[in-house]
């Protein structure tokens, strides 16, 4: 491994900016309680819990007061790499670390406090072609951003980074601005800005227990006294769990063991003029910085090497465990040690001079969970990071700015805690944790799809029938197929920035519908009862739509004070004053919290009833559906006694289903509601009587080319908590006229008041081989003006189609724009929506003697 080795007798910690080890600072503070009462109690006293303190107390709250069982920075933030970085692969992520970094570089100033803030811009390093793709797939989601990004030749990543050994580097992916903060100093000057402006910041205190009040407030409980609190905020870190535990919540973390080096002086880095950019060698699966006139570096291993500490899930943390660290163990991470050696040549001669062990808390998909959690009143939670240096100022102002306004900043549903429920048990925790860890650096494609931890105990009651069937993709714990295999298919997970093996056979399901009939399960819906004397009463509050009739289905959506999408639902009456809502699987419990904190609040006597895990539902739909499903039942399904967007109850072959005429196709079709057992008696019937009529399957793939066509639009990519509903074109399902004072009405009329500074358009892309997917960049004129929401191939027209936000000017049909794809700009033009008619539309037209176009 040539001569890098371990000169022994040093302290295994990091070195502080002054040179001492940085465990052996030790804080002082005595400990006192201070008052009895608070706004806020902030539990933990890392970075991200001091940040949400600055930034609550900065914004004016008064009485906010963070809690911390040992001293500050105690846990995973004092012992931290201290990366900063402008990249992320999300797309609002990056306006967290936009913000951090920003607050990073006049933190100083404001506090008076030195933060050891180093910026010399980091490089991804690009090894393979498909690790140049990607490049270049990052490059158009961040066009329509903020921060400075640049795919970068060979040539000037060894321009910047001269000590680089060159003949595997491709291209580079760089950040000017992105680098390096000391955490300990960063967090102390958090605190004395939180202080400053009136927060209290307590320790050592312990958080013994927690109880709620009948009223929604909160007693925290501590040796020192009870404090009564209107809200709870949990940032402890890796003893989230233990707080979390004490009100009946398991919160899916788990600590990592994160190790990284760092060498001694190498004098090819001393004698450099400037600071090096930090190296992001993603082959090799480390990072690597500069660290004085040394080099610090640090792996992530493989899912099969790298560690976690799960007994303190089981256990629970070591009592007084805070400024330790674990043994390190370089044999774990010895081929990342010889991927830098080869890479950076000049560390084959360097000592390493400590070797940092230490815990970090990862969630099963390495992003952190913030926010208000489900079930339980004024219980917010800011765990799980991963990467809590980046995300610490910018989640502090996240969260500041959510609690104080009632609604987030702009959407961030990733980070949502209620991501997470039931099936999200301790084996999957760990099983993903791992499976994150060791992926920290692989190609990240579209349409991802990780599979440890899979299938969870959350299946629909077709998955063992359907699972060797077809692709199946991953919704909020459900397994769902996105595309079935026919004999010559290649078949299998084969993900590309390109169009790849799904590509024909998503076509051969979108012909089945469109031509024939098809059966999607769509079992991972959320499903919601809601009935109750003030139901009605409820839903006209909470909807910006009308409230159905009974019999009745429409579209709704629930809408921010500020007159932002927060959700998109289905709505059906099915008797007088007791409804069923639908929503997307990823947006289940992000929208019942919604729902039952307005319940809350307005005193509404209705029941709420969470039925997702026991209702399957099956879609139906194509030119034959009805033909089919009137085989299996006596109700009349004929178009003048089963109207688009009604609802009823009937037997389909003796099993009990509520049939809605609705079908996210745009073709006939229905939505059929059942109990989960009845799944595989309801799918084989309905199977067996379109044997004539050729009836097959189709997955969520094709359903999306099928909505895209019909300019029908998505809840998460045309509209979410960044859009309000007329830039959206949802003004069709807004009745601003009607009685009830909805959330966001007020909000909306001066929105339309003030005009519209952007619109969704619909436009056709002429591509090659490689379709948008939504968040590419959208040029015109050279420059970069708006943004795609989502994108398909068009299977009917035989090209690529997209919507996308764009300036006002530019949003007339017929105006032609670019859309940015792997590096390169495709002609693109507005047309007028939709491509293809609706079914019922169709029908319309042609009742009134019109040719409709298909």
């Amino acid at each position: 491994m040539g001569s890098i080795f371990l000169a022994t007798g040093t302290p295994a910690c990091r070195l502080c900016p002054d040179g001492s080890p940085r465990s052996w600072r030790k804080e002082t503070s005595s400990p006192s309680l201070g008052k009895d009462r608070a706004d806020t109690v902030i539990i933990g006293g890392g970075c991200v819990g001091v940040s949400l303190a600055y930034h609550l107390a900065k914004a004016g709250l008064k009485d906010v007061v963070l809690l911390e069982k040992s001293e500050l920075t105690a846990g995973s933030t004092w012992h931290a790499a201290g990366l900063t970085t402008y990249f992320h692969p999300g797309i609002n992520l990056k306006k967290i670390h936009y913000y951090s970094i920003k607050l990073y570089e006049k933190l100083e100033e404001e506090t008076g406090q030195a933060v050891g803030f180093h910026q010399p811009g980091s490089i991804r390093i690009a090894s393979t072609p498909t690790r140049v793709d990607e490049f270049k797939y990052q490059m158009t989601r961040a066009g329509w951003h903020s921060a400075e990004q640049y795919l970068i030749t060979p040539e000037k990543v060894q321009e910047l980074f001269p000590l680089l050994k060159m003949d595997k580097v491709l291209a580079g992916l760089y950040n000017p601005g992105d680098g390096h903060i000391d955490p300990y100093s960063l967090t102390m000057a958090l605190a004395a800005g939180a202080r400053k402006y009136g927060a209290q910041l307590n320790y050592p205190v312990q958080v013994t227990n927690l109880k709620s009040r009948s009223d929604g407030t909160w007693e925290v409980e501590t040796p020192l006294g009870i404090i009564q609190a209107k809200r709870i905020v949990n940032t402890a870190g890796f003893w989230a769990r233990e707080i979390g535990k004490m009100i009946g919540l398991q919160h899916p973390l788990i600590p990592v063991h994160h190790q990284y080096v760092v060498t001694s002086t190498i004098p090819e880095v001393k004698a450099l003029k400037t600071e090096l950019p930090v190296i992001r060698d993603l082959e090799g699966s480390y990072y690597l910085r500069q660290e004085r006139d040394g080099l610090l570096f640090g792996p992530y291993e493989s899912e099969e090497k790298m560690k976690l500490q799960d007994s303190w899930v089981t256990n629970g943390v070591p009592p007084g465990f805070g400024k330790e660290l674990f043994e390190s163990d370089l044999d774990r991470i010895m081929e990342h040690i010889e991927a830098a050696m080869e890479m950076v040549p000049v560390l084959k001669k360097a000592d390493i001079v400590n070797t940092i062990a230490g815990p970090i808390t990862y969630s099963p998909d390495i992003l952190p969970m913030v926010g208000p959690h489900q079930g339980v009143r004024n219980y917010w939670v800011a765990i799980g990071f991963g990467y809590g240096i980046i995300h610490a100022g910018g989640i502090g102002k996240y969260l500041s700015d959510w609690i104080l306004e009632g609604e987030p900043p702009f959407d961030l549903i990733e980070l949502d805690p209620n991501r997470y429920g039931k099936w999200t048990t301790t084996e999957y925790t760990a099983a993903k944790a791992r499976e994150s860890y060791g992926f920290n650096n692989i190609v990240g494609y579209p349409k991802e799809e990780r599979f440890a931890g899979r299938p969870t105990e959350r299946t629909s009651g077709l998955y063992d029938l359907l699972k060797s069937k077809c692709s199946m993709g991953f919704h909020a714990g459900w397994e769902q197929p996105h595309w079935f295999y026919k004999p010559g298919d290649e078949t299998g997970y084969k993900p590309s920035f390109r169009r790849t093996n799904w590509f024909d056979p998503v076509g051969r399901e979108y012909k089945q519908v469109m031509e024939k009939v098809g059966v999607i399960d769509l079992s991972p819906f959320g499903k919601f009862k809601v009935k109750g004397t003030d139901s009605v009463k409820l839903l006209d509050h909470l909807f910006a739509n009308v409230v159905p009739k009974v019999g009745s289905t429409n579209i709704s959506h629930m809408l921010t004070p500020r007159g932002k999408v927060y959700a998109e639902l289905t709505v059906s009456q099915l008797y007088p004053g007791e409804f069923m809502l639908i929503t997307g699987s990823g947006s289940e419990l992000h929208d019942l919290r919604w729902i039952e904190e307005e319940v809350t609040r307005g005193g509404y006597k209705v029941e709420i009833e969470n039925v997702t895990d026991e209702m399957g539902v099956l879609g139906v739909a194509g030119p034959y559906a009805r033909q089919i499903l009137q085989k299996l039942t006596r109700e009349d399904l004929s178009d003048g006694s089963f109207k688009f967007l009604q609802s009823k109850h009937l037997k389909l072959s003796d099993i009990a289903v509520t049939a809605i005429r609705i079908s996210y196709t745009g073709e006939l079709g229905w939505e059929l509601y059942h109990r989960k057992e009845d799944s595989v008696a309801l799918y084989s019937t309905i199977m067996e009587a379109g044997q004539k009529e050729g009836i097959d399957n189709f997955g969520t793939y094709a359903l999306n080319a099928l909505r895209l066509e019909k300019g029908f639009r998505a809840w998460g990519a045309e509209m979410n908590c960044d859009t309000n509903p007329w830039e959206a074109g949802l003004e069709y399902f807004v009745k601003q006229n009607k009685p009830a004072d909805f959330i966001g009405k007020q909000a909306l009329k001066q929105i339309k008041e003030k005009g519209l500074k952007r619109r969704l358009v619909y436009l056709t892309v002429d591509t090659d081989n490689v379709d948008p997917e939504g968040n590419e960049s959208v040029w015109h004129n050279g420059k970069v003006i708006g943004n795609t929401t989502s994108g398909t191939f068009s299977y009917s027209a035989q090209q690529s189609l997209a919507f996308a936000y764009v300036p006002t000017e530019l949003s007339k049909v017929g105006q032609k724009l670019e859309v940015e794809l792997l590096g390169k700009n495709y002609p693109a033009t507005i047309i007028q929506e939709p491509l293809v008619l609706t079914e019922p539309t169709r029908m319309r037209l042609q009742r009134k003697g019109e040719r409709p176009k298909i």
